[in-house]
């Protein structure tokens, strides 16, 4: 899918989001402690360096111009889920097969949400609207 120049960025960001939640899952299911504790290490750094920063690039830039577009339950949505995955994370010191499930889980559903819907609507929203991200 061709996106504007203004999202693609923050659009391949999102294949290495969606790796970390494949890998999370996995160490989920298969039940090692070890590798739960692995990933749960994993997590906290690569959403301290990667997730983190690309949330807050999103919240700053992205949301702020659909939301002066009217688009707000689109804005609430993703707010909502990043300050969901934001709790999970900070947590993850001490992780179980549930938490690390459910931070895969939202973040897969999360990354798919922005692509196929919040992006999609950013899109339209640009043409013609550029802004800084």
């Amino acid at each position: 899918m061709k996106r504007h120049s203004e999202l693609l960025t923050l659009s391949r960001e999102h294949h290495a989001a969606l790796k970390l939640a494949r890998d999370a899952r996995r160490a989920a299911e298969s039940g090692d402690a070890s590798e739960l504790g692995n990933l749960a290490q994993r997590v906290v750094s690569f959403f301290a360096a990667e997730l983190d920063p690309h949330f807050r690039i999103e919240e700053q830039h992205l949301l702020v111009f659909l939301a002066h577009a009217g688009e707000r339950e689109l804005v609430q949505r993703t707010l909502t889920e990043h300050a969901e995955l934001r709790r999970i994370a900070s947590t993850m010191c001490c992780p179980d097969r549930a938490m690390l499930l459910r931070f895969a889980d939202l973040l897969a559903e999360h990354v798919r949400f922005e692509e196929r819907e919040l992006f999609e609507v950013a899109q339209a929203r640009l043409d013609g609207n550029p802004i800084q991200i």
